[in-house]
């Protein structure tokens, strides 16, 4: 294995160092970097133009210039990295650090996403080929990879941000709206749940009058701009949770699984209960490493409750113990939403990754950048989620057909088995090649996201330096992404080897 990952990375880095090289070429040839100076009426014209034509060295040969990047690049594997400078001097390396930061916190949290939802849709509608739910996903899949990127971008700006925040300053519905809400959740509702036409009625009347009811009391409750879970909300999401991932990864009837993952819900609520005061104003490395307390608490639950079963028990208490901490963090900073409204009336912002010289403590800082990242997060999700729903789909149902499968169910395993630990890790080899593209592809594509939403990254970087007919930037550019999808597709490799015995050799 370690041979062949050596091997890879060598043809990588050639496949590396080739692009470099074309990219280079391209981007010098593709303007005048002295435009704007010609044209200028300045007195200092040919001073300056002097000065721009010494920093961007651009009385040497391509290929000497070239050379010098490349050799500056080289020195990142000694600390000694050296990108070069802009076309106004400044140093690339510290324009790449914060470029390359904004855009990977923003890839990587819609790539999680898309990844958790697009596999869980994908292998729901294989399970019910053909039915309500089938239908809808397929529709709305087409609809959103079809979707123009800065057309959808305009769209949520609109109505997800700017007509959000015009009623956020009431946050109250009106009663029509109300019932129009409920009316278009039951009619969904009951068409992707399915079944008879009394089951449907059913289904649509419970649903109608649930959400009727608890839109009137939030409204009651002014839950808008007052909202709140709360401990016991808590705990019943992170219970249900446990309950769920038993039921997929180890069966009901592991009684042993189903406490212990009810064991970590109670103890991780108690221990928010404990760590109160302290997470009244918290650092990131405090919650970081009370995150990773947790999965080992968690994990030393799973251990001690496990019995015969105790991997799986300890796979069904790390992820309830990492839901249960996602839980607390929502509460503490939903319970700060009135506090961030009080110095940030419009919450949901357009442009930019962050409010300029905003005040605020701790949470309402997280709140800040959170909602500022809220809609390109939204838009390059689902992007990436029709993707990944229509190959899992398409995956799972060629799977599914295999004998091996067929086999599984004729010896009486319960369908769970069959599709968790059968059909669907079989499944995930092809979409392990879908998930390394998408993730290296989405810092590229997200290019027109960040123009849209006015995002410092890896984007503007590539279009200011190639407005410029600045090389260093466009190869910044270029190294990040290269490298990612590099990297990407080593771990896919390493992966396949994971989930198919049979690569390994």
């Amino acid at each position: 294995m370690l041979k062949f990952i050596l091997r890879r990375i060598s043809v990588s880095a050639l496949v590396l160092l080739g692009a470099s090289l074309l990219m280079f070429m391209l981007t010098i040839n593709s303007g005048d970097p002295l435009k704007d100076l010609r044209e200028s009426n300045d007195p200092n014209r040919d001073a300056l133009m002097a000065e721009r034509t010494e920093r961007m060295r651009l009385d040497d040969s391509s290929w000497e210039r070239y050379w010098d990047w490349l050799k500056g690049v080289s020195g990142c594997f000694t600390g000694n990295c050296d990108l070069g400078v802009n076309v106004n001097g400044v140093d690339v390396l510290g324009l790449t650090q914060q470029a390359a930061s904004s855009t990977l916190r923003l890839v990587t949290l819609a790539t999680l996403l898309a990844i958790v939802v697009g596999i869980a849709l994908g292998i729901l509608t294989a399970i019910r080929q053909y039915s309500g739910l089938d239908y809808t996903v397929t529709f709305s899949a087409f609809l959103f990879f079809s979707l123009p990127v800065f057309w959808a971008a305009t769209l949520l700006k609109e109505y997800a941000a700017i007509q959000y925040n015009n009623w956020m300053a009431v946050g109250q519905y009106a009663p029509w709206t109300i019932v129009i809400a409920a009316i278009v959740a039951a009619f969904l509702i009951q068409a992707v749940l399915g079944g008879t036409r009394k089951r449907r009625l059913i289904t649509a009347a419970t649903v109608f009058a649930f959400v009727t009811v608890l839109l009137f009391v939030f409204n009651a409750l002014d839950w808008w701009r007052n909202p709140m879970f709360g401990v016991g909300g808590v705990l019943l999401v992170s219970a249900a949770a446990g309950v769920l991932v038993t039921a997929l990864v180890a069966g009901l009837r592991n009684r042993r699984a189903l406490y212990a993952a009810l064991t970590t819900a109670v103890v991780g609520v108690i221990a928010y209960l404990a760590l109160a005061p302290l997470l009244r104003a918290p650092s990131w490395p405090l919650l970081i490493g009370l995150f990773v307390v947790t999965l080992v608490v968690s994990v030393a639950i799973g251990a001690a409750w496990g019995g015969y079963a105790r991997k799986q028990a300890m796979l069904v208490t790390g992820i309830t113990g990492t839901i249960t901490s996602i839980m607390v963090v929502a509460d503490i900073l939903i319970s700060h939403w009135a506090s961030f409204l009080s110095l940030k009336s419009r919450p949901i912002s357009t442009i930019g990754s962050q409010t300029p010289n905003f005040t605020g403590e701790f949470w309402e800082r997280t709140l800040d950048v959170g909602t500022q990242i809220l809609l390109p997060t939204i838009l390059l999700t689902l992007v990436s989620v029709a993707t990944h729903s229509r190959y899992t789909r398409s995956s799972m149902l060629e799977t599914l057909n295999q004998d091996y499968v067929r086999t599984a169910r004729s010896k009486g395993l319960s369908e769970r088995e069959v599709i968790v630990k059968h059909a669907f890790r079989n499944a995930l080899i092809p979409i392990t090649t879908i998930i390394a593209f998408d993730f290296a592809g989405l810092i590229g594509g997200a290019i027109i996201t960040e123009q849209v939403f006015g995002w410092k990254g890896m984007g503007a970087l590539f279009q200011d330096g190639l407005a410029a007919v600045d090389p260093a930037p466009v190869m910044a550019f270029f190294l990040v992404t290269g490298i990612a999808a590099v990297l990407m597709n080593l771990v896919a490799d390493i992966a396949y080897a994971a989930l198919d015995p049979r690569i390994r050799r």
